[in-house]
């Protein structure tokens, strides 16, 4: 008997998964690891590639809708986006993924996935944006404020427009907040009332913090942190949270400044192609 090559044995284990959206969470994670068994031994482009991919994807799908679950604020049409931003994200790690680091699956795919999400909400929200609930509730506290000033002669406190809205008095707060984002001014208008007339809007604006964009960083990077081998991580945080010396390193390793630089540049050489690739 001729025995099968990996890719035939591999072709040959693939199991048949008649509606792979419908396979429940729990089962997925198992079967998810039959599947990327499998893939790690077949061609990609051939069918059976594709099969195996295309099936792990929609198997799991429940992954991208628990990480747009996350942002439930947003409307339904711009959700349905989410969803299919999420869904690149989902790709991404399974091209990426392999069994051999040990790290489950959902805990390697979701960082891939939400950060996906925030690249997209990055790219493509108003400056201010104001959930649609707010923007109705604009119209209605405008129509309250109104009907309630030409009844008692006076600006109607917060309390009288929650019972004639229906709403809790931290609601009209929240609605009279966001009416604050409907109309915009320009940041070179001057501000009223001041001494020297040239104090413009502009000059009550604090500047951006730049340390902020490092979150998205972050977040790509720890799964390719969690990727490392115990030694590379420990390196890693001696070097850049403890801020050790290499010499320091060295002592602690038992090994030579000159192998702990070596091990330092290869682990950062291996973190900087990695970031690279996912943007």
């Amino acid at each position: 008997m001729i025995p099968r090559t990996d890719r035939e044995q591999a072709v040959a284990e693939l199991p048949e998964v008649a509606d792979p959206a419908g396979v429940a969470p729990q089962d997925a994670r198992e079967l998810s690891k039959l599947f990327f068994e499998q893939l790690a031994h077949l061609e990609e482009g051939t069918p059976e590639y594709q099969y195996a991919r295309n099936t792990l994807i929609e198997m799991n799908m429940s992954l991208v809708r628990f990480a747009a679950g996350r942002f439930r604020s947003r409307g339904a049409e711009e959700r349905e986006d989410i969803v299919q931003v999420g869904t690149i994200g989902l790709i991404k790690a399974i091209d990426r993924f392999e069994l051999s680091r040990e790290v489950e699956f959902t805990s390697f795919a979701i960082p891939y996935i939400v950060g996906e999400i925030k690249r997209f909400f990055r790219d493509t929200s108003w400056s201010v944006h104001v959930p649609r609930r707010l923007q109705e509730a604009r119209v209605q506290l405008a129509r309250a404020t109104e009907e309630l000033c030409t009844r008692l002669g006076r600006t109607p406190t917060v309390k009288e427009l929650a019972q004639l809205m229906s709403l809790t008095e931290e609601e009209v707060i929240e609605a009279r907040i966001a009416a604050n984002g409907y109309n915009s001014a320009s940041l070179d208008a001057a501000i009223g009332g001041e001494p020297d007339g040239e104090t413009v809007l502009a000059d009550f604006i604090g500047s951006e913090d730049t340390a902020l964009g490092l979150i998205e960083d972050f977040h790509a990077l720890a799964p390719m942190i969690a990727e490392l081998d115990e030694r590379e991580r420990k390196i890693i945080h001696w070097r850049f949270v403890e801020e050790m010396t290499q010499a320091r390193i060295a002592e602690m390793l038992g090994c030579s400044q000159m192998h702990v630089s070596r091990l330092l540049s290869r682990t950062l050489k291996r973190l900087r192609e990695g970031m690279l690739t996912t943007d």
